[in-house]
């Protein structure tokens, strides 16, 4: 499969926040949002072809790399979107059976069987579309693709969980609840809301309203702390 980068860092988002974790990014995506923070894994995908043993070997590497006295013992599948890869299943299989806690990162538009200890779901709202301008054909294969609440229903029946929504504006508030009553989860505090944004003062800025609506709506808030800590980087 496509591997764009394989790295060690902290996780940054969700439950798992502030865990050491190997990065294992696939590259190519079936969406193109237009906020994507990481395009050379989406809309201009690159990267080096390697197989599940070459990717796990890395794993390895990259974990006894650690600088504390124990390796990672996470790895976080993300991408671009991962449960496009013909050969993810074997490849979270390989990795569990390593002994590793797999995270896998989707759209929530893909649904296969696999190994997974977390199921880290970000569906796509109406503010992820790209410009008209910017997309071409893409634009209308997005809003076609993004919107899959049969799948997201399905992922969050068959794994340990968590629904992170990327929020631009109060008023996404309503899409999200419009959202929710399709799925159905069943812990409101597994729902995510997490600030869209690249940069530390407008995730300041946004975090002054979105935390009040998560306090109201018994949603859990979700920094982006890998941008406070290391900027909009990638390896980070």
């Amino acid at each position: 499969m496509l591997i764009s980068e394989i790295y060690l860092s902290r996780q940054g988002e969700g439950v798992l926040t502030g865990t050491p974790s190997v990065f294992v990014r696939t590259s190519g995506c079936n969406l193109r949002c237009g906020f994507c923070d990481t395009p050379f894994a989406s809309w201009e995908p690159v990267g080096e072809q390697m197989s599940v043993s070459q990717i796990v070997e890395q794993v390895h590497l990259t974990a006894d790399s650690h600088t504390d006295d124990t390796p990672a013992s996470h790895v976080v599948l993300t991408g671009g979107e991962p449960m496009l890869q013909h050969e993810i299943e074997l490849l979270c299989k390989e990795i569990k059976s390593a002994g590793f806690h797999v995270t896998m990162e989707t759209a929530g538009t893909i649904f296969k069987q696999l190994k997974c200890d977390l199921m880290s779901i970000s569906p796509k709202l109406s503010n992820s579309d790209p410009e008209a301008g910017r997309a071409g054909e893409w634009l209308a294969k997005h809003q076609s693709k993004r919107h899959q609440p049969q799948v997201v229903r399905q992922l969050i029946e068959s794994y340990e969980y968590q629904l992170k929504f990327v929020v631009d504006t109060p008023e996404d508030l309503d899409e999200i609840i419009e959202y929710l009553t399709q799925i159905n989860p069943p812990d409101r505090a597994k729902v995510l809301l997490m600030p869209q944004g690249i940069e530390i003062e407008s995730l300041a800025e946004t975090e002054q309203w979105l935390i009040p609506l998560c306090d109201e709506h018994q949603f859990t808030y979700c920094p982006r702390k890998h941008i406070q800590w290391y900027g909009n980087k990638r390896g980070t």
